[in-house]
């Protein structure tokens, strides 16, 4: 009998939503190129300008500030660039400065050259740094053009939420932008551009339930806005030119509107199952260091390290047990165990750490199965002599 599968790597990728994927299956009705000025073109640019508002609904932004892209990688490139427009006239941004916790989308830069960017500290606690982000800002050289602070709603392997509107708040003072990923909060929490004080959100389709290949850049104005990354025939306002992915728009868009419902209770349903698996974790294995539980965390994650047990080690064991979790980050080329995150926070990133994720069609025995592998894993430690 084949082993049943419980998947519970939402943050690395939800499946696809029903929502999604029925909006997809109609879409595929729909023949015209959504630049086309005849009929059949018409009804594609109706559908793309619905997905439009539905993102657009998703980030409390107004839809003509919603450019689609391939993904938040995409995205991260098209925003981070020392090139910037107001109107027609060129706005110089000289220095990048993201936290230390930050995607690899982001933590590479964009755009900027290596020697732009600077990296913003974290607390022991997995929080952005306020003080020392404010003192590299105080230190700017704003002749040389504007600064630019990169830093993440939501951190995609910890689930620690970060004080994006402070440090928002820091980087106007300074005459800077602000830029948020925005990728793991989105279905998450309650997303208000205006409200974080944000000049740009970055959200990606394929975790919040809708399908790969198609992300999106949300601006607050569209006053200042970035040099484009892709030139070409001017589609999306002349922000992002080529042919729209447009069946993958139209599964994003369904995707952001059912998850925007049920934001106010959804997360407390998952929270409390997350919350019942770290307590059996704790009780299997008290020794078992589960991060940022101290601190502001988005429902659905937990983020672990049992001490002894390499991170890619915990993976498989869990996978050989029918669970799929990820070791850290799985965007990042399959790469296991070191953590860059757990770096940035001061602590032992040699064995890594396992992350669980959990989403709207996690169940309880989702989570008793996870509490039943994981009792396994820990027993086993212990009789190897790994346990602390």
């Amino acid at each position: 009998m084949a082993l049943q599968r419980t998947y519970l790597d939402w943050n690395a990728t939800a499946p696809l939503s029903e929502a999604a994927r029925l909006a997809m299956i109609e879409a595929f009705s729909l023949p015209g190129n959504a630049s086309s000025v005849h009929a059949e073109g018409r009804a594609a640019r109706a559908a793309v300008e619905k997905a439009r508002r539905q993102v657009a609904s998703l980030a409390g932004a107004e839809p003509a500030h919603v450019t689609f892209m391939s993904g938040a990688t995409e995205a991260s490139n098209h925003v981070l660039t020392p090139n910037y427009r107001m109107g027609r006239a060129p706005v110089a941004v000289s220095r990048l400065y993201s936290s230390a916790i930050e995607h690899p989308a982001i933590r590479e830069g964009g755009r900027f050259d290596a020697e732009q960017v600077t990296e913003v500290p974290v607390t022991s606690a997995g929080v952005v740094d306020l003080a020392a982000l404010e003192a590299l800002l105080a230190g700017h050289d704003q002749a040389s053009g504007l600064p630019m602070v990169a830093v993440m709603l939501v951190n995609n392997e910890t689930g620690i939420v970060q004080p994006v509107k402070e440090a928002a708040a820091l980087a106007h003072k300074y005459r800077g932008l602000m830029v948020v990923d925005a990728v793991q909060a989105a279905g998450r929490m309650v997303l208000d551009i205006n409200a974080l004080d944000a000049d740009f959100l970055i959200v990606s389709s394929h975790k919040i339930g809708g399908p790969k290949g198609v992300g999106a850049l949300v601006s607050r104005g569209e006053v200042l806005m970035p040099k484009p990354l892709i030139r070409g025939g001017g589609q999306e306002k002349g922000h992002r030119s080529g042919t729209e992915n447009f069946h993958a728009i139209i599964g994003f868009g369904a995707a952001a509107e059912a998850m925007s419902e049920d934001l106010e209770s959804r997360p407390t349903r998952i929270g409390a199952l997350r919350d019942r698996l770290e307590d059996a974790m704790l009780r299997a294995a008290p020794d078992v260091v589960i991060h940022g539980a101290n601190g502001p965390r988005v429902a659905n994650t937990s983020f672990f390290t049992l001490p002894g047990l390499k991170a890619e080690t915990g993976q498989i064991a869990f996978d050989l047990e029918g669970i799929a979790l990820s070791a850290g980050s799985a965007c990042s080329s399959g790469k296991v165990g070191q953590s860059h995150v757990l770096t940035a926070m001061g602590l032992n990133s040699d064995i890594g750490g396992l992350r669980i994720s959990l989403g709207p069609e996690t169940t309880e025995t989702d989570i008793e199965k996870a509490i039943a592998a994981f009792g396994k894993i820990a027993r086993r430690r212990k009789l190897s002599g790994q346990a602390a």
